[in-house]
């Protein structure tokens, strides 16, 4: 089933809320740069749907945040909503690699499978 835009908007807003209203300490250096990526990436890390590239604008703002101060906001809320696989696949694809091994709200990146 596709989610509209409004589904989008109503899964965007929803994320940020959650994010800033949780216990944890909101970092200064990432805080502001979450409903951007929301908005810029959403579509490429959503769980419904293939991986697809990033688009230019969603690239230049993963180029630009604090992935592990971003994945230290990523509660099981926001998983709901958000493929961590996905968005590891978009940060490789926008030239930000994380490590395996590498730990984003539950989701813990594999070792590259043997060739």
């Amino acid at each position: 089933m596709a989610v509209s835009k409004i589904g989008f908007a109503f899964i965007a807003i929803a994320i940020f809320l959650i994010v800033a209203s949780s216990n944890q300490v909101l970092a200064a250096d990432c805080e502001d740069d979450v409903p951007v990526l929301i908005i810029q990436c959403r579509q490429y890390v959503a769980k419904a749907g293939p991986k697809v590239p990033p688009s230019s604008e969603c690239c230049q703002v993963v180029k630009r945040v604090d992935i592990p101060c971003i994945c230290s906001l990523v509660q099981s809320t926001i998983e709901l909503f958000i493929s961590m696989e996905k968005a590891v696949y978009v940060a490789e694809q926008c030239g930000r690699p994380v490590a395996p091994g590498f730990v984003c709200g539950s989701y813990t990146v594999p070792a590259p499978a043997p060739a």
